[in-house]
């Protein structure tokens, strides 16, 4: 027992696999904006995860056996930093993974992780292309059925829906988007609400100044007028 137990502390989970986080500043702006959007706003539940760009191992004492999705989403995990994920510590699979496509991984996406990913049960397996060079739409989306990937067809005039995260994915203007469906925000980068912030808060100040720019003009012209 002690044999065995020493063997399975030898083994090595590389944190790395060495390949680049993405291709283009297209694909990590992506990337960027799918994990920390989801991040901040799963920031109350303490039983959501979310991470990119990390290695996924999913069979003890079988470093091969490992997958690098670009951002994912576990439900039922307690939050906190991890170095690697590995699924026969935590017990729950990822809910729903997010790929950002690309010449180097497209093959791999279509083929090998989407097998793993459906073989795991993650019920929900997303792809999107942000040059729209090779996918057809650019934005797909299967959910998992009786352990093979159905596509998920878009509704009309709106994107595609994930039923597990109640959120809907849109391509606005080139630029991949969560929506929450409930109130028809889209969901927010905490760079991004700071920002839209700062110009909330120019755009009061400006109005105010403006504002005391009339009453002083008016003030200035009833002056004139009792004047005269």
């Amino acid at each position: 027992m002690d044999r065995i137990t020493t063997t399975a502390q030898q083994i090595h989970y590389p944190e790395s696999d060495g390949k680049p986080m993405g291709e283009t500043d297209v694909h990590i702006d992506a990337v960027i904006y799918l994990r920390e959007a989801l991040r901040d706003y799963f920031r109350d539940d303490l039983q959501v995860y979310v991470a990119g760009n990390m290695l996924l191992y999913y069979e003890e004492g079988n470093p091969a056996a490992c997958v690098a999705p670009d951002v994912f989403v576990v439900q039922g995990v307690a939050k906190g930093e991890r170095r690697t994920y590995r699924l026969w510590e935590e017990g729950q699979p990822p809910s729903v993974v997010f790929e950002i496509t690309s010449r180097g991984t497209r093959l791999e996406d279509l083929g090998t992780k989407r097998a793993v990913y459906a073989m795991l049960g993650v019920q929900a397996y997303f792809l999107y292309d942000p040059l729209g060079e090779y996918l057809r739409p650019p934005l797909q989306g299967y959910r998992l059925q009786e352990g093979e990937y159905q596509r998920i067809l878009p509704e009309a005039n709106r994107g595609l829906t994930s039923r597990t995260l109640v959120l809907e994915l849109q391509v606005e203007e080139g630029r991949l988007r969560l929506v929450n469906p409930a109130t028809g925000e889209r969901l927010l980068t905490p760079a991004e609400a700071q920002a839209a912030h700062r110009a909330e808060a120019a755009a009061r100040r400006a109005a105010e100044a403006e504002l005391e720019r009339l009453r002083a003009e008016l003030a200035r012209l009833r002056g004139e007028t009792r004047g005269s």
